[in-house]
This record gives C-alpha cells, sequence and structure tokens, in this order.
C-alpha cells in the first residue's frame, strides 16, 4: 500500500505557501519546499521565501539549506526530498510538497524518472552562449518530444536536456522511463479565478519586494557572491542589477519584474495543465 503525500503547486503568487500550512496543521504534516530558488541560503525576498514568522512553526524542509553557488540539480532535489519524506514519514507524519517547480513534482511524485548525467560544465557554457530560440530550434530537431515537453521551460532546462542528449548521442524521450509512481498522490491547488486576479497578486508582490528591500538585498548577495549566474539569472536579481548598472530606471526595472513574473506563472500553468489530477478555472 502506497504512503499518503500531499502535493502543493500551482503558479507563482498564487497562494501555495499558506494553503500547505493550512493543510499542515490539518494533518498533522510538515512542508518540503519544491522550489528551485528558495534551496539558496540569502535568496529571501525576490523569491518570497517564508519567513519564520509566516511558517506559523510548522517544519520546513529544503530551505536555506546550500550556497548560490552550488548548482542545485533537480537530481539532488530527488535525493534530499526522498530522504525528507522517509523521516516525515517514519515520525508519523504527512510529507506536504509544496512548490513551483514542475520538474520536481514530476520526478518525484510522477511517473518520469530522470537520466542521472554528470554535467559537462564546457559543453553546458557553450550551450548558454546561444540565444534561447536557437536552443529550442536545435532541441526540436534532435529531439521533438522533449521539445514539446520543455519549450515552455526557462533556459536553464532546455540547456540541460540538450546537454543531456549531446552527451549520451540519443534523443532524451527514448532514455525516459516512466515509472511507477512511489506514494498515493493528494494533489492541491489554491483557488485562483481567473489570470487578472493571479497578475495582480503578482504586481503587489512585486510592489511588496520593493518596500522590504530586493534591491538591498540584491547588493548585499552581489557583494558577498559576486556576479554568479545563480543570481544574474534568478527573477527578481536581474531585474534589479539593470537598475543597479544604470541600464534602466527604479520604475523600468520594477515594471520589468513584474513582466517576467507574469511570464513565469505563464510558464507554470502551461506545465501543470499537463497533470490531469488537477482542475483549472482559467
Amino acid at each position: 500500500m502506497k504512503q499518503k503525500v500531499i502535493a502543493v503547486v500551482g503558479p507563482t503568487a498564487s497562494g501555495k505557501t499558506q494553503m500547505a500550512i493550512k493543510l499542515a496543521k490539518k494533518y498533522n504534516g510538515e512542508i518540503i519546499s519544491a522550489d528551485s530558488r528558495l534551496v539558496y541560503k540569502g535568496f529571501n525576498i525576490a523569491c518570497a521565501k517564508p519567513s519564520v514568522e509566516e511558517r506559523e512553526g510548522i517544519p520546513h524542509h529544503l530551505i536555506d539549506i546550500v550556497e548560490p553557488e552550488f548548482d542545485y540539480s533537480v537530481g539532488n532535489f530527488y535525493d534530499d526530498a526522498k530522504r525528507a519524506i522517509a523521516d516525515i514519514l517514519s515520525r508519523g507524519k504527512i510529507p506536504i510538497v509544496a512548490g513551483g517547480t514542475g520538474l520536481y513534482f514530476r520526478v518525484l511524485l510522477e511517473h518520469y524518472d530522470l537520466p542521472r548525467v554528470e554535467a559537462d560544465y564546457k559543453l553546458r557554457g557553450e550551450l548558454e552562449s546561444h540565444e534561447r530560440e536557437d536552443l529550442l530550434e536545435e532541441l526540436k530537431k534532435l529531439d521533438l518530444l522533449t521539445y514539446e515537453r520543455v519549450k515552455d521551460a526557462n533556459k536553464r532546462r532546455i540547456v540541460r536536456a540538450l546537454e543531456i542528449i549531446k552527451i549520451l548521442k540519443k534523443p532524451l524521450s527514448e532514455i525516459s522511463i516512466q515509472k511507477e509512481p512511489e506514494f498515493d498522490v493528494q494533489w492541491e491547488m489554491p483557488l485562483i479565478k481567473s489570470r487578472e486576479e493571479l497578475y495582480g497578486r503578482i504586481n503587489r508582490r512585486v510592489d511588496k519586494m520593493v518596500e522590504e528591500g530586493i534591491i538591498e538585498e540584491t547588493q548585499s548577495l552581489l557583494k558577498k557572491h559576486g556576479r554568479i549566474k545563480n543570481i544574474t539569472d534568478t527573477i527578481g536579481y536581474k531585474e534589479i542589477l539593470c537598475f543597479l548598472d544604470g541600464e534602466m530606471s527604479l520604475d523600468e526595472a520594477i515594471e520589468k519584474l513584474k513582466q517576467h513574473s507574469r511570464n513565469y506563472a505563464k510558464r507554470q500553468i502551461t506545465w501543470f495543465r499537463r497533470n490531469k489530477s488537477l482542475k483549472f478555472l482559467f
């Protein structure tokens, strides 16, 4: 008999954190973060990391576990999340996996088994030098099925797919193994009635980030870590960097941050629509 795990998914600013905390209180659960940026220490305001007070006494796992210099992969997440689930279940509690990184849920709780391939940083650097559209065009020629699956993902995911294909010299869709899901998953998603409502929440969240000090946070991270990729490629920091570098005004940077956040939400919605266990109202 499969053990129960609750999954709370949805686009950015949809209310996943609050929903996960309510479910944790209801079912005596603990929360496992499934967000590719919350693992990094210091990525607080820009990534809407829940504060200790906002966690309301509920234990949260996989938050603040690595420095920004570390390239935290989906394989790292799978291993860490599996250990966290086992630990929570061993104490008679319910694991609640909450976040917005779709690939994390697919590998951990759905049927997709990602092949373990060591990173080739030289090849990755070469791929990253190309524009996203050019990478997608190459991926489309090499592996149409994988192209359809990741065409709405961020550039990092597209680069990784091409990296694996080139290393193994065969389409990723032929390598990927369809596995039986390990857990009995209860899928949950916050209720958002329309895209307009979601976009309003996103815009208000960005305004709150500015009030809470995202500019100072960006400056602090730059001083401590330098212009590493995990900072310069993260929504929130990259837009503020444009302001700090004098490439645009603060108002322009804020509007660009709102736009990029809305675009990210669109990609998340596209990803989660593929999960037939979820119902979307818009």
